[in-house]
C-alpha cells in the first residue's frame, strides 16, 4: 500500500482536538505537536495528548515547553489572580480563558516542524461555532496565516487545515463517535485535572454538546453526572 502523507497535527488533549486528531490519522501519517505553556491543567492535558497519540497510531508525538504565557499572563488559564468563569454561553466579549494571539505560536512551531519533516499539511482543531468566541479560532485568521506561510518559507506549500472550524459542537461528537475517537482520554476541563469540574465555560460546552447527540461523556465530572 502507498504511504500515508506526512501531517502535523497541534494536539491539546481536548474533545475537538481529539476528533481532529482520528480525523487526520484517517488519511495520513501524524505527527503530533503538544505544548505545554504554563496552564492550569498542563500536566492532564499532556497525558490526554499522549494517550490520544498512542491511540490513534501517531508517528511521533513532540511535547514542548512554551513559558513566555505564564510571565505575560493575562489569561484566566495561565494567571491565577484571574478566576476561571463559570457559563458556556458565548457572549460578544472576547473571555477571559482567551491566551493572547496564543495559536499563532502553537502554528509558527508546527509549520517549523512540517517544513523539516516535508509535510505539507497541518490540522488544528479550531472551532468557530458554538465555541467561546475566540479571535484565533475564526476562519479568517486561518486565510491569514496560510498566506503568510506561503510567504515565509521555503517551498511555500505548506497549508494549515481546520476541518471542524465550521461544524457545531453535537456534530462534532457524531463526527469523533463515526470515527473511534477516543473520547475517553481526552479533556477540556479548564480548571481542574482528576475530575472536571463541569461549570467552567469549556465543560459547559462539552456536556450540552454530548447530552445534544444523545450520548454521557466518558470523562469523570465533579458537579454533573456528565
Amino acid at each position: 500500500m502507498p504511504t500515508k502523507p506526512k501531517l502535523v497535527l497541534c494536539l491539546s488533549g481536548g474533545m475537538d482536538s481529539c476528533v481532529c486528531a482520528a480525523l487526520a490519522a484517517r488519511d495520513h501519517q501524524v505527527y503530533a505537536l503538544h505544548f505545554s505553556y504554563g496552564q492550569r491543567t498542563e500536566a492532564r492535558e499532556l497525558q490526554s495528548a499522549r494517550q490520544i497519540a498512542r491511540l490513534i497510531g501517531a508517528a511521533d508525538f513532540l511535547h514542548l515547553k512554551i513559558d513566555l504565557f505564564r510571565h505575560i499572563g493575562g489569561s484566566a488559564l495561565t494567571d491565577a489572580s484571574i478566576a476561571v468563569p463559570s457559563g458556556g454561553e458565548v457572549g460578544n466579549e472576547i473571555p477571559v480563558t482567551y491566551v493572547p494571539f496564543r495559536n499563532a505560536h502553537f502554528l509558527s512551531a508546527a509549520v517549523s516542524w512540517a517544513e523539516v519533516l516535508g509535510a505539507e499539511k497541518i490540522f488544528i482543531g479550531a472551532v468557530e461555532q458554538d465555541s467561546s468566541g475566540y479571535p484565533d479560532c475564526r476562519p479568517a485568521y486561518y486565510d491569514a496565516f496560510n498566506q503568510l506561510i506561503r510567504q515565509g518559507t521555503k517551498e511555500g506549500r505548506i497549508q494549515v487545515g481546520t476541518p471542524l472550524i465550521h461544524l457545531r459542537k453535537r456534530e462534532i461528537i457524531q463526527l469523533g463517535v463515526e470515527l473511534g475517537a477516543p473520547f475517553h482520554v481526552s479533556w477540556s476541563c479548564y480548571a481542574a485535572e482528576v475530575e472536571a469540574c463541569g461549570v467552567c465555560d469549556s465543560c459547559v460546552l462539552r456536556l450540552r454538546a454530548f447530552a445534544e447527540a444523545g450520548l454521557s461523556d466518558p470523562i469523570p465530572y465533579v458537579n454533573t453526572a456528565g
